[in-house]
């Protein structure tokens, strides 16, 4: 069982990136943009693994992302869908944000609170800035709405995982995460490679 949720992780690792696409739910702009969230695999994994990470690190830095990892996925999505930048495709530094994280939770990096408080707004804002870039094309109301339902499934999905880790006592749990921390790092390095190949 272990070995094939392993394999379904992979392979939606390597799916291809979804940050030019809209989704269309019929439920409206805040659903459409939980829509876009779950639909994009590299996203998801990183909002994941930051929770996960978060949740190594104790309750208090958990508590902490949770607010980080929204505010800041939702900061640089305004930052994106008010740019001047022309729409472009964010494989490398989505594959890049995720070899990131992964090392963080395969390590078990020993940071304070507040490192792991800027290091998942940073990372967040990345990813947030290129769907934002993505969102313009449905005029700046819609894409706010959009961005608004992703910071709300961010939370909730910040919540669930951090507190997950959290809740662990057993140091054999502890490794699970770190080793699934490893392989969100191999994720991270093979979306790298393949964008760089497709770039050729």
């Amino acid at each position: 069982m272990k070995r094939r949720w392993l394999l379904i992780i992979g392979a939606l690792g390597l799916c291809p990136a979804a940050q030019a696409h809209l989704v269309t739910t019929g439920l409206g702009p805040v659903y459409d943009g939980v829509g876009h969230f779950f639909l994009s695999p590299e996203d998801v994994l990183l909002a994941v693994g930051v929770a996960l990470f978060a949740g190594l690190r104790g309750p208090s830095a958990g508590r902490s992302v949770l607010v980080a990892l929204p505010l800041g996925w939702l900061a640089g999505g305004l930052a994106g869908l008010f740019s001047d930048w022309a729409a472009v495709d964010g494989q490398v530094p989505s594959a890049v944000s995720l070899f990131v994280a992964g090392v963080l939770i395969a390590a078990d990096a020993a940071l304070p609170r507040w490192a792991v408080t800027i290091v998942a707004g940073l990372l967040a804002a990345a990813h947030g800035f290129y769907n934002g870039l993505a969102m313009r094309e449905a005029g700046p109301v819609v894409a706010w709405l959009q961005l608004a339902g992703i910071a709300a499934a961010l939370f909730i999905l910040a919540a669930l995982f951090s507190a997950l880790v959290v809740a662990l006592r057993r140091p054999a749990a502890r490794i699970v995460v770190r080793v699934a921390g490893s392989w969100t790092a191999a994720i991270g390095l093979l979306l790298l490679g393949w964008a760089i190949r497709l770039r050729r």
